[in-house]
């Protein structure tokens, strides 16, 4: 039994991290302390580094929650550190009474077709990331000079990419986009933006908040390709959700259009099948397909029919991976960390004081707020096995901790420098009438907290 205040890990700074730091800190005694490692020098995950920019309604949920929890006087923040290379799982659970894990996802679904590595090609997350400043992402190259771009996929992401593509300039302005960005879609030429989809319209995985955001674009016209399935004049019998989708798509496919407006296509029941180019995507060649009903619904089985569609762009968005980390178990069939309902499990043995939560633990689904339930959820069985006395005590008290990270001549990004870059992209962003101008590379935000020199 630890009979002194709990020394607690927190490795990521993503909604689900954030939403297990608020339970710890409404449960745990006064005297707790919560270190968060965060191998950025920026926090709050995915909501900084993949929300839209036009979204910022999904991104106050930090100035409302998220910033409250770092500036508790129990919370650390030690961020510009990454576990698997500054410092080892295996010493994390030494130095700490329980280490809770909630990494995100960091890989992708590749397609697996011919082409797929051609230049022009990329995954969803390098165009996320690309535009949202992520600093993993910011000196990546989009060439937008050709006047198609094809997205394969049609999530809430896939929705999200087409909005980027076709968004008037001066909507893109008023947001936290970054510059670079901003730039190169100033320069773009796309004038239609593809969205291919395996399955059939009723069977779409986006849902019907965003899709029904395509309806304010302006100067967009819309294109519904489906054989029938939303011109079908009866909907009895299908799911509520399903009915309202398919209204949408019936609304967006009304708007016609007038010559010289960008395009966005949405081809149900196509499957990419190749792409190919010298060198550069120049086509995709895709199969069309049929849907054959099974006892969980409907799966597409490709036709002999096949369709070319000329493009210099394509982006995938058909899902996020989890990837190993170093020390710890992982479940390669489902990319996540192998675990057991939120407890960190080798071969099925739990090991003491481990715990995950977010898409680390369950994959890439959900939207923001459902890393509070899958947290609360983990954090249950953390509490049972304090209860329980099951939790080994750890070895360094708080001050050890940064004095061994120092000796190793780690740069940590503390609190305090977070609130230097943040009080400047703010600043920024007040002189051109933006929410903020990001800092999107690693040393600019080491320079603007002051731990390094300023550059020549």
């Amino acid at each position: 039994m630890i009979d002194r205040p709990l020394r607690i890990a927190v490795v990521g700074s993503g909604p689900a991290a954030l939403y297990g730091i608020g339970q710890l800190l409404d449960a745990a005694d006064a005297d707790a302390e919560i270190d968060v490692f965060e191998r950025l020098p920026v926090p709050w995950g995915l909501v900084r580094g993949a929300v839209a920019p036009d979204h910022p309604e999904k991104k106050a949920v930090i100035d409302r929650q998220f910033a409250h929890f770092l500036r508790d006087r129990r919370v650390r923040f030690l961020g510009n550190v990454e576990i698997g290379r500054d410092v080892s799982a295996a010493e994390l659970s030494d130095w700490y009474d329980a280490v809770l894990y909630a990494t995100g996802a960091d890989g992708d679904v590749a397609m697996d077709i011919p082409g797929e590595t051609l230049s022009g090609s990329w995954a969803s997350r390098d165009f996320v990331g690309f535009y949202s400043g992520h600093a993993d992402f910011s000196h990546l190259r989009f060439d937008l000079g050709c006047s198609r771009a094809v997205i394969v996929g049609n999530g809430n992401v896939a929705l999200d990419l087409a909005r980027m593509l076709t968004l008037p300039l001066a909507e893109l302005e008023r947001t936290d986009i970054a510059d670079h960005a901003l730039e190169a879609l100033r320069g773009s030429a796309i004038r239609e933006v593809v969205i291919l989809a395996r399955r059939g319209a009723a069977q779409a995985a986006f849902n019907n908040p965003e899709l029904e955001e395509l309806e304010h674009l302006p100067d967009v016209g819309i294109e519904v390709l489906d054989r029938g399935t939303i011109a079908a004049a009866d909907l009895a019998g299908v799911d509520g959700v399903v009915q309202r989708k398919l209204q949408t798509l019936r609304r967006l496919h009304a708007r016609a259009g007038r010559p010289g407006d960008r395009r966005i296509t949405f081809s149900f029941l196509v499957s990419p099948v190749e792409i190919r180019g010298a060198g550069h995507v120049e086509r995709l060649i895709a199969t069309r397909n049929a849907l054959r009903p099974t006892a969980a619904g409907f799966e597409a089985v490709p036709t002999s029919e096949t369709i070319e569609i000329e493009t210099g762009l394509v982006l995938r968005a058909v899902g996020y991976r989890g990837t190993p980390l170093p020390g710890l178990p992982f479940d390669p069939v489902k990319g996540v960390i192998a675990n057991l309902d939120g407890r960190v499990a080798d071969g099925g043995r739990v090991l003491p004081g481990m715990y995950v939560a977010g898409w680390a633990k369950r994959g890439c689904r959900g939207i923001i707020g459902t890393n509070r339930k899958c947290a609360a959820d983990t954090l249950r069985h953390f509490f049972e096995d304090r209860r329980a006395g099951r939790l080994r005590p750890g070895s360094l008290d708080r001050q050890g901790v940064v004095d061994l990270l120092r000796a190793r001549g780690l740069m940590i990004m503390t609190h305090a420098g977070w609130t230097a870059i943040d009080r400047a992209e703010r600043r920024a962003g007040r002189r051109c009438d933006r929410p903020r101008v990001k800092l999107t590379d690693r040393a600019a935000m080491l320079e603007c907290a002051g731990l390094v020199s300023a550059r020549a």
